[in-house]
């Protein structure tokens, strides 16, 4: 008796993964916009409730897809080596985050782009705070003036998947074009202005 609940624990962790699985095998083969819930709860092999209960709406079900795709860009900056980790300067650890958040992209685009079509979830998940404040930790870092909270969220904008992909496949604009060019800004935006 005393090890059934953390039985049951570990059988509600081991569902999630399986079911999360399900739903990005689904999306690398039919894209998000073709995942439902019914098609994860066939490729997971377990009933349709199952996947409502554990994620609660198709957008709680993308929402945790992201989660688990987010967890690896988080702990590369916040624990990995530099220039992304800890021990670079402020701004090339800037930098290094908008390159690596555009190879994300370039790899997992539509299921971030399917978060960023819900509104619930677009401007309030969780990965989008943890990187609003990560930027804005770097841009006091770096002495920016101006308004950081609005700086962080300008500079996050050319980074969201919806965008980056329409670079991508709608203007063919290949992807170091896309991160160089974030770089330029994120320089121009942190420069002192002359006379400081």
């Amino acid at each position: 008796m005393a090890d059934q609940p953390e039985a049951e624990r570990c059988d509600a962790v081991r569902n999630r993964a399986l079911l999360l699985d399900a739903a990005a095998a689904l999306v690398a083969e039919r894209g998000a916009d073709a995942v439902t819930m019914d098609a994860v709860a066939a490729k997971a092999g377990v009933g349709k409730g199952t996947v409502f209960r554990r994620f609660g709406s198709r957008s709680g079900l993308m929402q945790a897809l992201l989660d688990h795709t987010e967890q690896e860009l988080q702990h590369a900056f916040m624990y990995g080596p530099p220039p992304l980790g800890p021990g670079a300067e402020p701004i090339d650890r800037l930098v290094a985050f908008g390159r690596a958040r555009i190879a994300l992209v370039d790899l997992s685009g539509d299921t971030l782009r399917a978060v960023e079509d819900s509104p619930e979830l677009r401007f309030g998940s969780a990965p989008r705070q943890v990187s609003l404040t990560h930027v804005a930790m770097l841009l006091r870092a770096a002495g920016t003036e101006g308004d950081i909270p609005l700086l962080a969220h300008s500079l996050l904008a050319p980074l969201e998947a919806s965008l980056v992909m329409h670079q991508i496949r709608a203007m063919h604009m290949p992807i170091e074009r896309i991160a160089d060019a974030w770089e330029d800004l994120v320089r121009r935006v942190t420069e002192s202005p002359a006379g400081h």
